[in-house]
């Protein structure tokens, strides 16, 4: 299946799923993230969910991170297309951007390698990891910037799907998808 078949498929199926069954899926993903062999890590990188976009909430999975005391970035997108982590701490101030991303207004910038963990948003992922965004490629520019040694960890609603056919070079794949039943890890070459 092409990206964009993907990309409408994910899209109807999300907007099927009713506020509850989206919260009780987002808080099963963050109790399923327990079991990733990552909690021996200190810095993570976090999306902030799109709320208009009914995308996974990544409030359970902060808490889980913020209890463990984990180091905590948070994008931020500069000018048309690069993304950044910014640290989150008690005095970041989060803002709604005027396209509904919950962003920090300022704070302290880290380098894409600080991250050793990304949880990583997706509309979809197939069976070997790769996944479909919103198509501007924000995370693929950061995802390959960061160290070859970070774990790249998409959060979904749904189990992979196939096999996308139209990948290209810039294109980074996941190491793990974790659903709301299952933690899927992909072999990279």
């Amino acid at each position: 299946m092409t990206k964009n078949e993907l990309r409408a498929q994910m899209v109807r199926f999300r907007s099927a799923l009713t506020e509850q069954e989206r919260e009780e899926r987002s808080i099963a993903i963050a109790n399923q993230c327990l079991k990733l062999p990552v909690w021996d890590r200190s810095n993570f990188h976090l999306f902030l969910s799109i709320e208009a976009k009914a995308e996974v909430d990544t409030t359970p999975l902060l808490t889980l991170l913020q209890g463990n005391d984990k180091n905590i970035a948070v994008p931020k997108i500069i000018g048309k297309h690069k993304l950044t982590s910014i640290l989150l701490t008690d005095s970041t101030k989060l803002i709604k951007t005027k396209w509904d991303l919950i962003e920090p207004q300022s704070g302290i910038e880290v380098d894409e390698k600080w991250a050793q963990v990304v949880f990583v948003p997706l509309l979809g992922v197939d069976k070997k990891g790769n996944r479909v965004g919103y198509g501007k490629g924000f995370y693929d520019s950061f995802l390959a910037q960061c160290s070859s040694e970070t774990k790249k960890i998409g959060v979904s609603f749904f189990e992979p799907e196939g096999e996308i056919e139209d990948l290209h070079s810039g294109d980074v794949p996941l190491d793990a998808c974790v659903t709301p039943h299952a933690i899927h890890h992909f072999a990279q070459a």
